[in-house]
């Protein structure tokens, strides 16, 4: 009896924190072509914060941040902006999704899309839940349950990615958008 209870125990912790549950969308590489597929050229900024930057990025995403260090690319035709991308990760509940959000030069979404996904398949929202970012900009509604449909059984999920949209909107915001004025 030890035996069997051994190798469901076995059986079960293999299932569960193997890699088969994990699901990888699409690569950096592919996820960029995507989102700037109209552009010549896409160029690579890493953003270095400091102490207020971060303080007004938490102000204006009523989010705290993990990092100071942020990455957009941004995509251009003939020198002209088409777009910006930030690339992110975060914690469902104890693994990572993957994600890209794509950002129009107004700091309107263009899409959001996860590139991966390593909880089990039903705590990711479904495609058409993504769509009602689309055109969206960070404002006072935009958190679950105001602007933002919940979803039923994936409520970490759709709190986290949110949470996450707000911190690429509000670095938007302050250093690429504030860098133009």
């Amino acid at each position: 009896m030890k035996n069997l209870i051994f190798i469901f125990v076995l059986t079960v912790t293999l299932i569960y924190s193997s890699p088969l549950v994990a699901k990888v969308y699409h690569t950096r590489d592919g996820a960029l072509k995507n989102a700037f597929s109209d552009a010549d050229t896409i160029e690579k900024k890493t953003l270095f914060l400091d102490d207020e930057d971060v303080k007004k990025i938490e102000a204006l995403a009523k989010v705290k941040l993990d990092t100071k260090i942020f990455t957009f690319y941004i995509g251009k035709k003939k020198e002209a902006v088409i777009g910006y991308v930030m690339f992110g990760s975060h914690v469902i509940r104890t693994k990572p999704e993957v994600y890209m959000v794509v950002i129009n030069p107004d700091a309107s979404i263009k899409f959001v899309e996860i590139l991966a996904f390593y909880e089990p398949e039903e705590y990711l929202p479904l495609k058409k839940w993504f769509e009602q970012f689309v055109g969206r900009v960070l404002d006072d509604t935009f958190f679950p349950k105001r602007g933002i449909r919940a979803v039923s059984g994936a409520t970490l999920s759709v709190n986290g990615i949110t949470q996450e949209i707000r911190k690429a909107l509000a670095v938007f915001q302050i250093m690429i958008i504030g860098e133009k004025k």
